[in-house]
């Protein structure tokens, strides 16, 4: 029975609270600090997802691979812990940047019977 009166006391209180700061700051003020608690809460995850993005990009341009046995490792050491022979950089297998002229195709021809 006592927490009937302290419901009502603490629901008259914020509502004289809205009454008195409505009026002096605006529905306008009450409706963006609303919507910028709104916006908040999408950017948030969109910034996480941005981070661990960035993270696996940046996790990605470190990995290196061997060019005799194929392990996979991360840019730590220069050869291949397996094999012992010298690491390539996954990076450096991209050939976009070559221009035609610089790259050359080996074609073996063999004859069909």
């Amino acid at each position: 029975m006592n927490y009937f009166p302290k419901v009502n006391k603490t629901i008259i209180t914020y509502s004289l609270i809205l009454l008195i700061a409505i009026p002096i700051f605006g529905i306008n003020f009450f409706i963006s600090f609303l919507g910028n608690i709104i916006i908040i809460l999408f950017l948030i995850p969109i910034l996480f997802l941005l981070l661990i993005f960035i993270g696996f990009s940046s996790y990605k341009s470190k990995i290196n691979t061997c060019n005799n046995c194929g392990a996979v490792s991360l840019g730590l050491s220069d050869t291949c812990m397996n094999c012992g022979s010298k690491l390539e950089d996954i990076s450096n297998k991209n050939q976009l940047n070559q221009k035609p002229s610089e790259s050359t195709i080996e074609i073996k021809a063999e004859e069909i019977k």
